[in-house]
């Protein structure tokens, strides 16, 4: 029996990238997914793709902005599995530019949604994990949390800022939840796009082109720290290609 079956998990981010490579890897090893993003055909193909192999899910337009949609997928969770067992705060967004740009409405934005919806997530699950008397929060940061380079100031703020919420969750916790970070390098996704300074988006693709792993890869990481016995928490992984400086 894997340490992942039949647990329920809710992810948010899940219709593409990390999100979705990870609803399914944990689909093929037994667990029952909720899936959350913005995009509702992209969730409806992957919810099709892990019922096609077999397995459970279901999936509900969740803007992680919203406080209201983080509560309607914890509640569609209960709805549908009668529990969760784990929430994977993966939804994020990267509008890479120079401060010099005054882009504020995607400082903005990405404060929104990097930050507030991890907030917005753990204040959705945090009941039904205390009540339950388990539960697991696994968010996505980046190798951003630890390293700030040019035009990435908001961006890894926010990251930094994760891993601190995360951090403080977990020792909050206490004996009965687990609290993981995983924070992934440069990974094939489509990132690159949200920037719209063309120069940065330039540079940040070439360097995906060049560099990046698998989404798979993280979703590897994230279904290891499921996978633990109860009283094993994984607190942070930082997975990044052999490459990367």
């Amino acid at each position: 029996m894997s340490g992942t079956e039949g647990k329920v998990v809710a992810i948010t981010g899940a219709g593409s990238g990390i999100g979705a490579a990870t609803a399914l890897l944990l689909a093929e090893q037994g667990a029952r997914l909720v899936l959350g993003g913005r995009r509702t055909e992209r969730l409806a193909e992957v919810a099709a793709r892990i019922e096609e192999a077999g397995g459970a899910a279901v999936h509900l337009r969740t803007d992680v902005t919203r406080r209201d949609d983080l509560h309607a997928l914890v509640a569609l969770a209960g709805e549908r599995f009668g529990r969760l067992d784990v929430l994977v705060g993966n939804a994020g967004v990267g509008t890479i530019s120079p401060l010099d740009d005054l882009r504020v409405d995607e400082w903005d934005h990405m404060v929104d949604v990097n930050v507030k919806g991890v907030l917005h997530g753990i204040a959705a699950a945090l009941p039904v994990f205390r009540a339950q008397g388990s539960g697991h929060f696994i968010t996505t940061a980046s190798t951003a949390a630890f390293r700030v380079v040019p035009a990435m100031a908001v961006y890894a703020g926010t990251k930094y800022a994760v891993r601190a919420i995360c951090e403080g969750l977990r020792q909050e916790a206490g004996d009965a939840l687990r609290v993981t970070t995983v924070s992934p390098g440069v990974t094939a996704t489509d990132f690159a796009e949200a920037s719209t300074n063309s120069r940065v988006r330039a540079q940040i693709t070439k360097m995906r082109d060049d560099l990046a792993i698998p989404p798979a890869a993280i979703a590897r990481a994230i279904a290891f720290a499921i996978e633990q016995p109860a009283e094993v928490d994984v607190n942070e992984i930082v997975v990044r290609p052999t490459a990367q400086g």
